[in-house]
């Protein structure tokens, strides 16, 4: 199906407003819907974007439509009903980008244009007859139904005898598997379909996450054809949107567990969190652990969908949302097994990104839970601290030293401590305040003894009690108490 095949449906009453023949000629890969300001991490080659233009204000089109353009979009359709038509700036970025844009009347529902281009996918697998009929028409009515992958995999491959598909995530989880298919440790799965072997079909699915993407699996690329792979692909492709659906309620209930959690309504009485935590699914009495996670302000969004998946490995069960402050977490039933490995194979899915986490100490029940959050962030602060450029897990609990446990203080109220009080020493700007740092420095590391401090320095005792005589004096700190050395040390540490 090309772009040309929708503008000439009348059935869809689209209104062309700029194409070259060209580009309407091209094939159409698939449909997404969002909303998104920059949806270029939705958006695969091919697809065609609708958009109901809720994100638009003047000045914000070109964004849009160059991230349109960066994946490959094959045109974008604008509703024209939440702004009585298609902005003109907007029409005006396609024309600059090469985006074919049209507009949807308000009475038309995205559904159907959805519908008339994956109908007309199917057509297309029907007539080269890569399923059987009847399996075709079996996964119809799964999809009808909104049965799982796993039913829609054994109906898919039920006519192949003794197949083995799989149905993985990114980072080597399971979702489903033929009944012939021997299980695949998540670390292993992840090499295969990292490393081309066998067959992968990607499941395209819209608002799913990178690191919850479904990838089609066979270790035996000749066990089935090319084009039933597809056809199978986009099956699943439809009941992952039906899933990513039903999952909106949980979330909701995530997020009020996640506010009840934060501020000042923290506070709340046991019983509200009880009935907050059931409604989430999870056990009533616990225990439990609390993770949070960031994905920085260039990828934000990311996060709670690496969460899900992360809960995905080692929970039946969890909740996971967004606190007040967009932050995502997520509560999973505590497990015996630490969540490194899990981490690692998560954050490999999408490398580019580096992926924050931290952890603490199980709470025992729904009581422990806003101070689990809270040693979580800690550990969040401290994981962007040391590691700023690598993803990472951090938990409370391994914060066993005084420059371990600083990590966790936010950057800026570590620099104004050590503003304070180091004083003159750090503002100076002198050469010599350099030579008192250093000196102080060697002196708290060789446990304020005048000997090692000059033998380490080749320096004489005098000249040693002169500098710290004068670190003494702008600091306004006793070397000679062991509270003051502790803050002239933590001090340091927070440079």
């Amino acid at each position: 199906m090309h772009v040309e095949h929708l503008l000439t449906d009348r059935s869809l009453g689209l209104r062309p407003l700029w194409a070259q023949d060209a580009l309407l000629a091209r094939e159409i890969s698939g449909v997404t819907v969002t909303d998104l300001e920059d949806p270029a991490r939705f958006v695969r080659p091919g697809e065609v974007v609708l958009s109901g233009l809720v994100w638009w204000a003047p000045g914000k089109a070109e964004r849009f439509v160059a991230a349109l353009k960066a994946a490959g979009a094959a045109a974008l359709f604008a509703g024209e009903e939440t702004h009585g038509g298609v902005p003109g700036e907007l029409v005006e970025a396609c024309v600059r980008h090469g985006v074919p844009v049209a507009g949807v009347p308000a009475h038309i529902m995205f559904r159907t244009i959805t519908d008339t281009v994956y109908l007309g996918q199917w057509g297309e697998l029907s007539r080269r007859q890569a399923l059987p009929e009847n399996a075709r028409v079996r996964l119809s009515r799964l999809l009808a139904q909104e049965a799982g992958p796993a039913d829609l995999l054994a109906a898919a491959f039920a006519h192949l005898d003794r197949t083995a598909a799989y149905v993985f995530t990114p980072s080597g989880r399971t979702v489903a598997a033929t009944a012939a298919a021997p299980g695949v440790p998540a670390g292993e799965a992840a090499k295969l379909v990292a490393d081309g072997r066998g067959m992968t079909v990607s499941v395209a699915a819209d608002s799913v996450s990178p690191y919850e993407r479904w990838l089609l699996y066979l270790p035996d690329p000749d066990s089935a054809p090319a084009g039933m792979l597809h056809e199978v692909a986009a099956a699943l492709g439809r009941c992952q949107e039906t899933a990513v659906r039903r999952r909106s309620a949980e979330r909701q209930a995530a997020d009020e567990l996640g506010a009840l959690l934060a501020g000042a309504a923290a506070g709340a009485a046991e019983g509200i969190l009880q009935a907050a935590v059931r409604e989430c699914g999870l056990p009533a009495d616990g225990p439990y652990r609390v993770v949070v996670a960031d994905t920085g302000a260039r990828r934000a969004g990311l996060a709670e969908g690496a969460l899900a998946e992360v809960a995905g490995h080692v929970a039946a069960h969890a909740a996971v949302g967004r606190l007040p402050d967009g932050s995502a977490f997520a509560v999973l039933p505590a497990a015996a097994d630490p969540l490194d490995e899990v981490w690692s194979l998560v954050a490999g899915s999408d490398p580019g990104v580096p992926l924050h986490g931290g952890t603490g100490v199980a709470a025992a029940g729904p009581g422990g839970l806003a101070g689990a959050l809270a040693q979580a962030r800690y550990a969040l602060t401290s994981a962007r601290a040391t590691a700023p450029d690598a993803s990472a897990l951090t938990d409370a609990t391994a914060l066993t030293s005084l420059d371990a446990l600083l990590t966790g203080v936010p950057a800026d109220v570590r620099a104004a401590y050590s503003r304070t009080v180091l004083g003159p020493l750090v503002t100076g700007g002198r050469a010599a305040s350099a030579v008192l740092l250093s000196t102080l420095e060697t002196f708290l590391a060789c446990d304020g003894s005048w000997a090692r401090t000059a033998e380490a320095l080749h320096l004489h005792v005098n000249t040693v009690h002169y500098r710290m005589q004068r670190v003494e004096h702008f600091t306004g700190r006793d070397l000679s108490r062991l509270s003051d050395r502790l803050d002239l040390w933590a001090a340091l540490l927070c440079r």
